[in-house]
């Protein structure tokens, strides 16, 4: 069970969707979310553009500046979230009900999570269209790879549902154990759970086999195995599957290199998904 949730809010487009599923989680497993900002060092800022920026006083100033308006609106935008979700607000939280709170660091924010979040059981990051454009982030690569939990992509807008249908993509690989181990929870809070494999019918499929460990932890999932069609990656069938399934999640093993980045942020994902992503759990 999560007991400790953070939320990573950029103060960007992507912080809304992002609080608001952390803090839906946080209300439905008792659990305790809180709400990150990493402020950007401006010394970073002044080294990263070498000598093509004159440093000087009103420089550094009007970077502090816009630092702290983005992580009031951040704040602003994270307490929003948890109103909603009838989450009180505070600084000590709460080992018998729901609650939250806020934390701001000054540094480097892809690091900075990565490193803050291996002492939560779930970190939350946000998705924005504007990001899934992009081949690859540097936050949710360093936070898959650096800090050792399950990550939690969410849509820019929060889905209706999340955690009612979910879709498990397997492969048999060490990442796709990790991602179904730290989510039994989720697994066997859910109404119905989904094993998707992809790939050539050879022997025996190791969906079966999912399936079986799964119900001896409570869950009662059914499989789905996806043919390879041409000219389509196995990434975009997945997706596919899953949303025919109406998932509203979906829980995958995740790399640090091309096949993941693929996956989550290849041109053939994003035909599938469209505008209305869904939300995606990984484990490294």
């Amino acid at each position: 069970m999560p007991r400790t949730i953070v939320a990573a809010a950029s103060g960007g487009a992507a912080t809304a969707g992002a609080a608001d599923v952390a803090c839906r989680l946080a209300k439905r497993f008792n659990a305790h979310i809180e709400g990150f900002h990493v402020m950007p060092d401006p010394r970073q800022f002044i080294v990263a553009a070498g000598f093509d920026v004159p440093v000087t006083a009103d420089l550094i100033n009007r970077l502090v500046e816009d630092g702290k308006q983005i992580a009031a609106k951040a704040k602003a935008e994270f307490e929003r979230a948890a109103t909603r979700n009838g989450l009180p607000v505070d600084t000590a939280g709460s080992r018998n009900a729901p609650s939250a709170s806020w934390r701001e660091e000054t540094g480097y924010a892809p690091t900075a999570v990565a490193d803050h979040g291996r002492l939560f059981d779930l970190i939350v990051l946000g998705r924005s269209e504007r990001i899934v454009d992009q081949p690859h982030t540097d936050a949710i690569e360093q936070t898959l790879m650096r800090s050792g939990r399950p990550v939690l992509l969410a849509p820019a807008k929060a889905p209706a549902s999340l955690g009612e249908t979910i879709a498990l993509g397997w492969d048999g690989s060490a990442s796709a154990v990790h991602a179904m181990a730290g989510s039994l929870t989720l697994l066997s809070a859910a109404r119905r759970v989904v094993v998707i494999t992809v790939g050539k019918a050879n022997g025996a499929s190791p969906g079966a086999a999912v399936v079986e460990y799964l119900s001896w932890h409570g869950v009662a999932a059914t499989h789905r195995h996806v043919l390879p069609v041409q000219g389509v990656g196995a990434g975009e069938l997945l997706l596919a599957s899953a949303r025919e399934d109406d998932a509203d999640l979906l829980i995958m093993g995740g790399y640090g290199h091309a096949p993941w980045r693929e996956v989550l942020f290849g041109g053939a994902t994003r035909q599938v998904v469209g505008s209305s992503l869904l939300p995606v759990l990984l484990a490294h």
